[in-house]
């Protein structure tokens, strides 16, 4: 539930926006304003873990997450739908971290890339079946069911966890970091909130806003770090990213997951704005993803196996590149196969992506250190996917913007096809930390189950 809300609504955009009196670009501060809330929930979510209990801390989460599901639905304007896409966002916050940990901490090394590989199911097809969904609902039933189908859903994960977590809370926890919490939620929020406004095309005194927005973000992002590294107990341990691996997988990995992010809120965009299809046709073509992503997942821990670990996340980073690139060359007179193919390819480089950063991430954590490590890890690729969809917004409404003074007579596609052409160029950085970056043997414990 939590991996799928984050994009359902990007097919729906445009019936969203419909109902609730605003355009289909800006339903991205509803997606953005739940991403936000989940980054900067993840890291409190280890502390209450600690305090309370995974079973307490599970029961509370898809608890809240259901309820908010349901009021989503029954928003009447964009500012509600904010608010409690908000509320949604406390409880995703601590539902998949927990999760996750739990797994983590019971999960041998010689298991850990299996293991590994069922954690990133949700987070790698729940994205690319949101769109499909998404436009289906909105086109043949109502846009509000795509929360609606949480409840159901909810009260049966909130049975199955009753039944099936276990645990109990750590003996001593020291007191929450309440200043990196301060510090951090608001960088994250100033850096959303002043890229959301930035790209609003606005001038003026709201320019001056946003700029002094994001020079905020930056000013409170480095107290932040600094507090992170010098209190005793802070908010994030950063001890992990003395880890060659976990430090290059992070840094690398989060300017890929925000490129990654980016594409399932473009692509039905691209397909109703651009082209004007039905949103339920846009998202059926994004289903080729899918595809791409269930066909090659069997194969992709033997590719692990076989070219190591360093070759697959390079070869995907740059297969990646090459998709989103071709992406900026296609238009709607494209032959249906052509788009299909790209788009398959697209789920192929990102199934493998996913599973090679993933999994290498853990290789040399010591399980006394999975943890912290777990939510530090938790909290840039959730920044991530945040900045991902917001970095998206603002390069397509920079390109639209540049297009009015240069190129007025350019169709509604044009936009779409600068912004995935920045996308590719973005994705040549992960390239380069992997080739220079990563060891050649680089997680060769976990890759041969030794």
């Amino acid at each position: 539930m939590e991996n799928l809300d984050g994009t359902i609504i990007a097919t729906a955009a445009p019936a969203i926006a419909a109902d609730l009196g605003t355009q289909p670009v800006a339903i991205n501060a509803a997606m953005t304003s739940y991403l936000v809330t989940l980054a900067v929930g993840i890291p409190v979510s280890g502390w209450l873990t600690d305090r309370f209990g995974a079973r307490r801390v599970f029961l509370i989460a898809i608890a809240l997450f259901t309820l908010a599901s349901l009021l989503c639905a029954v928003s009447v304007n964009l500012p509600m739908l904010c608010l409690v896409r908000i509320l949604q966002g406390v409880g995703g916050s601590m539902m998949v971290p927990v999760g996750r940990l739990v797994v983590l901490r019971n999960t041998a090394k010689k298991d850990l890339l299996a293991a590994t590989a069922y954690l990133t199911w949700p987070a790698l097809l729940a994205p690319v079946i949101a769109p499909t969904l998404g436009g289906w609902l909105s086109s043949y039933a109502s846009w509000h069911w795509i929360f609606l189908i949480n409840i159901p859903i909810g009260i049966a994960c909130f049975i199955a966890a009753v039944r099936l977590v276990h645990d109990r809370p750590a003996a001593s926890v020291p007191p929450l970091d309440w200043i990196g919490f301060l510090l951090c939620g608001g960088s994250l929020a100033a850096l959303l909130l002043g890229m959301e406004r930035i790209g609003d095309g606005r001038r003026g005194v709201d320019l001056a806003v946003s700029i002094a927005l994001l020079i905020i973000a930056f000013a409170l992002g480095v107290l932040c770090w600094r507090g992170l590294r010098r209190r005793p107990n802070p908010l994030l341990d950063l001890t992990a990213m003395r880890v060659p691996t976990f430090r290059v997988v992070n840094s690398s990995g989060m300017v890929y997951r925000m490129a990654i992010s980016a594409a399932p809120f473009l692509l039905p965009l691209m397909f109703q704005i651009g082209y004007g299809w039905s949103a339920a046709r846009a998202g059926l073509f994004v289903m080729a993803l899918f595809a791409g992503n269930v066909m090659i997942k069997p194969a992709t821990s033997p590719l692990i196996r076989r070219f190591g670990f360093r070759t697959v996340v390079v070869g995907s980073s740059l297969g990646g590149a090459l998709v989103f690139a071709a992406c900026g060359l296609i238009t709607a007179d494209s032959p249906t196969w052509l788009i299909v193919g790209l788009l398959f390819a697209s789920g192929v480089f990102r199934s493998i992506g996913f599973s090679g950063y993933n999994s290498l991430q853990f290789a040399d954590i010591e399980i006394d250190q999975m943890a912290d490590a777990n939510t530090l890890s938790s909290t840039i690729q959730q920044i991530a996917a945040g900045l991902g969809v917001a970095f998206g917004a603002l390069i397509l409404r920079g390109a639209d913007q540049l297009l009015v003074s240069a190129a007025p007579d350019a169709g509604p596609q044009a936009g779409f096809q600068i912004a995935f052409f920045v996308l590719a160029l973005i994705m040549l950085y992960p390239v380069l930390e992997g080739v220079f970056g990563l060891h050649r043997h680089a997680g060769h414990e976990v890759a041969h189950g030794h």
